[in-house]
């Protein structure tokens, strides 16, 4: 799977790695059940609804994506510690090369892994960051193996909106 990385980003999308379809075409978020392109919408960080297949698209708005470890496998839990770990320290180096305004790690797994163990945390922006410089912000994996509702999802999206649209604006 390749990044999708440039200068300027205003948000860096984490992923914990590419699901089995994504892998097969070569582009993120691509499972049927995954919500990640409908979130970027519903949320107004699109404007409209993109394809898994448009994902380069995503520079041209600000955005950039990667993942922890670049396999695709069915499922995270397929994913081995050491593949993990090494993928962290890969993940620090691409953000601190890159240096997005945030850095969204879509899923408590992932943020756990870069940050370093586990955290108190929330949903939304962090008190912290792994980067000097880089605000965190932690999502819920869009996955359709995620349980939580949608309308959760979206909500914790829709604050990311709201923080992007201040940034933009110079109000952060």
């Amino acid at each position: 799977m390749v990044d999708i990385l440039g200068p300027s980003l205003t948000v860096l999308f984490i992923g914990f790695n590419p699901g089995t379809r994504s892998g097969e075409i070569g582009h993120h978020f691509a499972g049927r059940n995954n919500r990640f392109w409908t979130l970027l919408r519903d949320s107004g960080l699109t404007p409209t609804l993109l394809a898994a297949e448009e994902d380069a698209r995503m520079l041209d708005l600000g955005f950039g994506l990667t993942n922890l470890v670049a396999r695709a496998t069915p499922g995270s839990n397929d994913l081995r510690a050491a593949e993990m770990k090494e993928g962290a320290e890969v993940l620090r180096a691409k953000i601190a090369r890159w240096r997005p305004r945030f850095a969204c790690y879509l899923g408590k797994g992932i943020y756990r892994w870069v940050a370093g163990g586990p955290l108190p945390f929330q949903y939304g922006l962090q008190d912290e960051s792994v980067v000097a410089g880089v605000a965190d912000f932690l999502a819920h994996s869009p996955s359709g193996r995620n349980a939580v509702p949608y309308s959760e999802k979206l909500e914790v999206f829709r604050r990311l909106a709201e923080a992007v649209a201040q940034a933009r604006s110079g109000s952060r």
